[in-house]
């Protein structure tokens, strides 16, 4: 901590080590010189194809100790009955037919081929193959004319195929490496192929080659004594060490591992990047997180909803093709209508759940919000409730306040959320339950509980309740779209308030959900 604290400037330092500094810059300056001349030196230098050939190596396997004769531009590959089995460097076909290696030159032979694409008096095309071989002074021409498939159709090249593929042409054409030139010699003793591959440099490659070796003899010695003057006047501190340490920071971040700089010392400038980068790792370590997260939640989700459809739709099919068939006895089709009927309503109420999650969960969503008591709200909510509780077999305790509980709220949407809880608690629960409604107001605001003594949620779903498509177990076998509770949760949040569950109710409740409303400001 005390040297990344220290003071002194970089003056002093390079005071000391400008020999060392001036020297490894001007044997850089060398190394460089020398490389370039290196690789330009390359481009003149053909490939010893006679060389490679006639080694001994060649065939003995020994494919390595053939890399001198390639030069800067050259490589090779090996075919044995067209699987390739060695090759110089990347690029090669991992394997070739016997047209295909056919169509490739063989090396020492001056050959050209020309391809030209036409079309005849019917609009068909036509592809033109010309191939010229020997010395210009005695050179022998052949032709072929094939069809738009590849098939001959006049014309022979003197291999006897009455078909080219295009891969075959672009053998054949000298086309299938670009700027290369490729042929092909037998390897003595055996029956492998060996292919030679050649870059063919351009002109201006050429010229571009020379203009860089030219610019960096000229600059290079100037260029790092003013590197040298440069380096001394700006630099304030020790630096190299703690650049180090962030690139390797940068570096291992960028493999995908997570590291922090922390206190990387040097100027207060590098220091201040180190704490950037370690606030940086972090929100991408949380990013990446939350990401994950977003993705399993996507999947699950998508699993969810076609299990949802799938059920149905599945019943309905197999219903409507019973009737269809005549599977169906006439005097039980009212029945199976009727099935049909009730599962088409299950994906009407699926498709509904599905729009009021949607809404909800939308920007543009927005609440029409009157003054109301709470209190009055809920005691008419419950009496029109009353005939579905108990035709369910439940019981119901309310305990609401005569005094006004005032609040802004959307009586359908509120009503919703309501219906929500509800349902649940009916769906989930045997006869004989008891529900208890009451409300009150208390230092979070206007406070609504709607609890039951049944079953009660598994611990393992308590947490993710409210989150989309969370039923009452992972097979999705109980009824129910599993958006509910999540429905009913941002209806709440809409208003101001929220809608928690309770973790620990007091008995006899065992499953008790707490509504929690913003109260009204107060008139005038």
């Amino acid at each position: 901590m005390r040297r990344a604290e220290r003071g002194g400037g970089l003056l002093g330092l390079l005071a000391r080590y400008i020999l060392l500094f001036t020297l490894a810059l001007g044997t850089f300056a060398v190394l460089a010189v020398s490389w370039w001349g290196y690789q330009l030196a390359g481009l003149f230098y053909p490939c010893n194809w006679e060389g490679l050939l006639a080694d001994s190596a060649l065939g003995e396997g020994r494919y390595d100790a053939l890399r001198g004769y390639l030069g800067q531009a050259g490589s090779f590959a090996v075919y044995e009955e067209g699987a390739l089995i060695f090759a110089s460097e990347d690029g090669f076909d991992p394997a070739l037919t016997e047209g295909e290696l056919s169509c490739i030159p063989v090396q020492g032979t001056l050959t050209q081929v020309s391809r030209y694409e036409q079309t005849d008096e019917t609009g068909a095309s036509r592809t033109l193959v010309i191939r010229l071989t020997g010395e210009e002074e005695a050179q022998q021409a052949r032709a072929v004319v094939l069809d738009g498939a590849g098939k001959v159709l006049w014309g022979d090249l003197g291999d006897g195929q009455e078909r080219y593929t295009e891969r075959e042409l672009a053998f054949l054409t000298d086309t299938r490496f670009e700027n290369c030139l490729l042929t092909r010699a037998a390897i003595p003793g055996t029956d492998r192929v060996v292919l030679l591959r050649e870059r063919q440099y351009t002109e201006d490659e050429y010229m571009a080659q020379y203009g860089v070796i030219q610019r960096r003899l000229w600059i290079l010695a100037p260029a790092f004594f003013g590197l040298a003057t440069v380096w001394v006047l700006l630099l304030r501190r020790r630096i190299a060490k703690p650049l180090r340490r962030l690139d390797a920071a940068v570096t291992a971040q960028a493999a995908g591992r997570s590291v922090r700089v922390g206190d990387c010392g040097g100027p207060r400038e590098i220091r201040r990047i180190g704490e950037s980068f370690d606030r940086f790792a972090r929100q991408l370590e949380e990013s990446e997180a939350e990401r994950r997260r977003m993705d399993e939640a996507r999947q699950k989700m998508i699993a969810d909803i076609s299990h949802d459809i799938k059920t149905p739709v599945t019943v309905i099919c197999g219903g409507i093709d019973a009737v269809c068939d005549g599977k169906v006895p006439p005097g039980e089709a009212e029945p199976t209508l009727r099935m049909i009927r009730r599962r088409a309503d299950t994906l009407a109420q699926l498709a509904d759940s599905f729009h009021e999650y949607a809404k909800v969960n939308h920007p543009a969503f927005l609440l029409h919000t009157e003054r109301t008591d709470v209190g009055e709200f809920l005691r008419e909510y419950l009496a029109a409730k009353y005939d579905e509780i108990a035709l369910a077999g439940f019981t119901l305790e309310t305990d609401i306040p005569e005094t006004p509980l005032w609040c802004e709220i959307d009586r359908l949407q509120l009503t919703r959320a309501l219906d929500n809880l509800l349902s649940n608690a009916l769906r989930h629960n045997r006869l004989g339950t008891a529900l208890f409604v009451d409300a009150a107001r208390e230092e979070t605001g206007i406070v609504l509980r709607l609890a039951d003594n049944g079953e009660g949620i598994p611990p393992a779903r308590r947490e993710r309740i409210f989150e989309p498509f969370v039923t009452g177990d992972d097979a999705r076998t109980s009824p129910g779209s599993g958006l509910g509770l999540s429905i009913a949760r941002q209806i709440l949040e809409r208003h101001g308030g929220n809608l928690t569950l309770t973790a620990h109710p007091m008995p006899p409740r065992v499953t008790e959900f707490v509504l929690t409303l913003p109260p009204a400001k107060k008139n005038g």
